[in-house]
């Protein structure tokens, strides 16, 4: 384990990006809203809006003063807008009940709105450098592919899994930290979903599913996100109208956004009850 340890580390330490959630200077309200914006969202588009959101909402109580709508807005077309919704309601949280401080433990973290297990522990370990299980998609392919021999993991995360992960964790504090974004980083570059560069991989030796000829995943169907023609894209759409405009918007400049009415009815509907909309009379917008 300690030469696993010491291959992947020395490998991170050569090649990891120079993203500004991981510098030293980073805060951890820095290291926090890249958790939230990275879910489900490549490191390319998440990195120019993280700028522009920590140059405007340095801390949380800058975010938390303004309305949840502005957090919106500024989330732009980085997908998946609840997101921005449950950051501001966890930045009013950190506020009212943190003094405006990041907390620092994991089940703290867990309180805040919009944080589960994976948020939590990443943010304890990434900007506090706790010892923590951090279980992303990429961690989870490349332990699947070493240890266990396959192509993925299971569709969900099990308790096997949590205990692999936390076996392999290295005992010292600092280094387990760096350990688990060396893995994270790992899995992002080189270990990736599909055509992977094993010739590049530093543990290519130590690799079951490597040694095994790389077997192909024979497990449940996994899942294939899609967006053209969903009630996703219908979403963006409308959601780009009310992000654009300056103020409330009349009902029939939504209409003009897609042009099939149930999908359409369907999908504002739903953004009203995700608390993405409002509606004042015929009117309507962010909130």
């Amino acid at each position: 384990m300690d030469d696993l340890h010491t291959k992947v580390l020395d490998w991170y330490d050569a090649a990891a990006r120079d993203l500004p959630w991981r510098r030293p200077e980073a805060s951890p309200w820095s290291v926090m809203v890249s958790e939230f914006m990275l879910q489900q969202t490549p490191v390319s588009r998440v990195l120019p809006v993280h700028e522009a959101w920590l140059e405007r909402w340095p801390r949380p109580a800058a975010l938390a003063a303004e309305e949840a709508g502005e957090a919106v807005r500024a989330w732009g077309r980085l997908g998946y807008p609840r997101r921005a919704l449950r950051l501001h309601a966890a930045a009013v949280a950190i506020v009212a009940e943190h003094g405006g401080e990041v907390p620092d433990d994991r089940e703290t973290l867990l309180s805040l709105p919009g944080v589960g297990d994976y948020t939590a522990a990443a943010i304890a370990a990434f900007a506090f450098g706790q010892r923590q299980v951090v279980l992303d998609t990429n961690v989870r392919r490349v332990f699947a592919r070493v240890i266990e021999g396959e192509e993925f993991p299971p569709t969900s995360v099990r308790r096997a899994e949590r205990d692999l992960a936390a076996r392999l964790l290295p005992d010292d504090v600092p280094t387990a930290a760096t350990w688990s974004v060396a893995v994270m980083e790992l899995g992002a570059l080189v270990c990736t979903s599909s055509n992977p560069t094993c010739g590049g991989c530093p543990i290519s030796d130590q690799c079951a599913w490597l040694e095994a000829g790389r077997p192909a995943y024979d497990g449940p169907p996994r899942k294939v996100q899609t967006y053209a023609g969903t009630d996703r894209q219908v979403r963006g759409r409308l959601l780009g109208v009310l992000r654009d405009a300056p103020g409330r918007v009349p009902k029939a400049r939504l209409d003009q956004a897609w042009h099939e009415p149930v999908q359409r009815e369907r999908a504002l509907q739903s953004m009203l009850d995700d608390g993405l909309v409002v509606q004042h009379g015929d009117l309507y917008a962010l909130p």
